[in-house]
């Protein structure tokens, strides 16, 4: 029998999780558990490069995982767990880290990105590391196949230049990830207000994005407030180049329904923008009604959260394990079980 290839991703438990995380990720991360076996990550330990409050830390992280069973995440298919529950993490960090060059971290495009935001105050040794626990989070699972945004590519990339300089070394230990791009169009959903600006959810202005959480009163508000475009007559296709905002709201409406884009074309050909925006409207409030009554319902039975974080961690600790100990081995580590 031919064994799945090994999809690894993760996500910070930030508990404000918005439709474009969800159609980014969440909603690929179910179609591929279909295909691949899969290992999905609530990366705790990521979301320290930026103070977080204890209490809020901690309910964040049953938030996320209440979020991946709403979305039909399967953690009878799947490994999920939790980041710090697995000290291999960490471990494999620090040797990487020390094959990993000052200056390659220094090049990394969101680095300098945060260095600029943060420009009146000390940036953390962990923000700078950042690409290093990523590379390890997916070079211990020797995953082969790495979902990813456009924003990531460059993180993918040093995991690979790492497992590459590594393997040169010490002979083929890591597998070396392939990215997957979303290959659904409109997949990148982007801010309401600006649409040349992906959908964040550490938008300082919440009008930017649709929260997973969002009721039908903000929904309608933050859609009907949403940057369109001036043409006369109007005009419903889709050109991100051109059309940004209409563009967007098509991707959002497309992904949410599962209506092809060139299907909503034809759809609303010869109508106005309203139209579109009553749709996009209507459709995100039976969308996340949907999810929300499942969210809570997954979110209020701790018991069954507890049981998954604790059968996760023990199976995603078990693989881990495995390539740890392996080269803890190979680099000359001290291991008792030699002698």
């Amino acid at each position: 029998m031919l064994t799945k290839p090994t999809v690894f991703s993760a996500i910070q438990p930030t508990g404000n999780l918005t439709i474009g995380n969800y159609i980014g990720a969440l909603k690929q991360w179910n179609e591929i558990q279909k295909k691949y076996f899969c290992i999905y990550c609530i990366a705790d330990l990521h979301s320290l490069t930026i103070y977080q409050k204890p209490n809020i830390l901690n309910k964040n992280i049953l938030d996320t995982l209440a979020i991946f069973l709403a979305c039909d995440i399967d953690p009878n298919k799947n490994i999920i767990f939790i980041q710090s529950h697995v000290p291999q993490h960490t471990q494999l960090s620090w040797i990487l880290n020390c094959f990993t060059y000052f200056g390659e971290l220094k090049r990394m495009i969101q680095f300098k990105e945060k260095m600029l935001l943060f420009k009146n105050k000390n940036i953390n040794i962990g923000l700078f590391n950042y690409p290093i626990l990523m590379a390890a989070d997916i070079l211990l699972y020797q995953a082969d196949k790495i979902p990813v945004g456009k924003d990531q590519i460059q993180h993918i990339e040093m995991a690979r230049k790492i497992a590459i300089r590594f393997n040169s070394i010490y002979g083929n230990i890591f597998t070396i990830p392939e990215k997957i791009i979303n290959p659904n169009k409109g997949s990148c959903i982007m801010s309401l207000l600006n649409p040349l600006k992906k959908m964040s959810k550490s938008d300082s202005n919440s009008n930017n994005v649709i929260n997973l959480f969002d009721k039908i009163d903000i929904i309608r508000k933050k859609i009907n407030n949403a940057v369109t475009d001036s043409d006369i007559p109007p005009n419903i296709i889709y050109d991100k180049t051109n059309k940004p905002g209409i563009s967007n709201l098509l991707s959002i409406l497309s992904n949410i329904t599962n209506v092809s884009i060139q299907n909503l074309e034809k759809e609303f050909k010869g109508k106005i923008y309203n139209d579109l925006k009553k749709s996009v409207i209507d459709n995100l409030y039976i969308f996340l009604n949907k999810f929300q009554k499942k969210y809570s319902k997954y979110r209020e039975n701790k018991k069954l959260l507890n049981n998954i974080i604790i059968n996760g961690s023990h199976k995603a600790q078990k693989k881990a394990k495995i390539t740890l100990n392996n080269i803890n081995n190979i680099i000359g580590l001290y291991n008792k079980k030699i002698l």
